[in-house]
């Protein structure tokens, strides 16, 4: 057993990413190899895609969210981009709607959250695609091999991973003598 996955789940992940750096001009093997296990299984398998396509992808999502960068933000979307509000109301937003509403659905905090996105963190789901935070931010690839890109926002989840994270910390935090 190696990084957390059964030997058979080995295989099969080998495959996956045999099958991925065909697609890709300059595949990362080393990276991929040693970050294909995350919560869920193989990124690989379950998005086909690679581990090196998701760092580069979250690398420019937390660059573009640390200087708020619109024109950057955007270029990392997959259009629509379904936006959850805080209520859980569901809209699809396209280019203009996702300028116009960039700050509702970008918004000081969740900018901050996506600042810290960790290839660690991720949590991925046969054939939907990979999650951060309960399911605040979805990341999709539309290709065998490519680049995933950001294909929802969801405030209601965020605010729930945020309560969850506040009650975790309460719970760890040393009791105060009286």
């Amino acid at each position: 057993m190696v990084a957390g996955l059964p030997q058979g789940s080995l295989d099969a992940a080998q495959d996956c990413l045999l099958v991925i750096w065909d697609a890709q001009a300059e595949p990362n093997r080393d990276f991929d190899r040693a970050h294909d296990s995350v919560e869920g299984g193989a990124i690989s398998c379950a998005t086909g895609t690679s581990a090196s396509e998701f760092e580069a992808a979250l690398a420019a999502i937390r660059a573009a969210a640390a200087a708020n960068d619109r024109a950057a933000l955007v270029r990392e979307l997959g259009l629509p981009l379904l936006y959850i509000d805080a209520e859980g109301n569901r809209r699809e937003l396209t280019d203009e709607l996702a300028e116009e509403g960039f700050d509702e659905v970008f918004s000081p905090e969740m900018l901050e959250m996506m600042q810290d996105l960790s290839l660690e963190d991720i949590t991925v789901v046969p054939d939907q695609g990979a999650f951060f935070k309960l399911g605040s931010l979805w990341l999709v690839a539309d290709r065998q091999g490519g680049r995933p890109r950001l294909v929802t926002v969801n405030r209601q989840a965020f605010a729930e991973a945020a309560e969850a994270a506040s009650e975790v910390a309460a719970q760890e935090a040393p009791a105060t003598p009286l």
